[in-house]
């Protein structure tokens, strides 16, 4: 379970933290549980966050997956509820379409693209955390914080306008 953490000062996003949660070593799927609801309320009083972004269960054909996922994010949701943290839920479609503008996106472009907005020098092993940083990075796209710029005419026009903004 990934995990990403921003912070928002005068509209813009600064990196903070991105990790993940190995719950592999567990064998108890409860105990499993209780490490997602410990490890989010210990970020909570870490960091202090004034609302959390999770991705929404999606979908797939192995129910018993579904099953634990689900109970997966309402652990985490429960901790941000028990410290009146309001928490909003994104569709995997709408966060890889926010970051990478392709609602199809692999986890490896979403992962470049985040990179790219939060110059991050490299990139973890396992892209689980990126997910995490991911709906993070949805919802400051989606808060209306963020500072609406001028219009381009192509990305030539952008880059010309955005010299210190574009890594070369």
């Amino acid at each position: 379970m990934g995990f990403g953490l921003i912070k928002v000062v005068n509209k813009k996003m600064e990196f903070l933290q991105l990790n993940e949660l190995i719950l592999s070593k567990y064998d108890n799927h409860y105990q499993k549980l209780k490490v997602i609801f410990e490890r989010t309320i210990e970020l909570i009083e870490t960091h202090h966050p004034d609302e959390i972004a999770i991705e929404a269960p999606f979908f797939g054909k192995n129910v018993q997956s579904m099953l634990k996922l689900g109970r997966a994010q309402g652990v985490a949701m429960a901790a941000g509820l028990s410290r009146d943290i309001p928490i909003t839920e994104y569709e995997p479609k709408k966060i890889k379409m926010a970051i990478t503008g392709n609602g199809n996106a692999s986890k490896e472009q979403v992962a470049k693209m985040l990179q790219q907005l939060l110059g991050l020098k490299e990139l973890p092993k396992n892209l689980d955390s990126t997910d995490g940083l991911a709906a993070a990075v949805c919802h400051f796209f989606n808060s209306g914080r963020v500072e609406v710029g001028k219009s381009y005419s192509g990305w030539d026009a952008f880059v010309k306008n955005n010299e210190d903004r574009v890594k070369k």
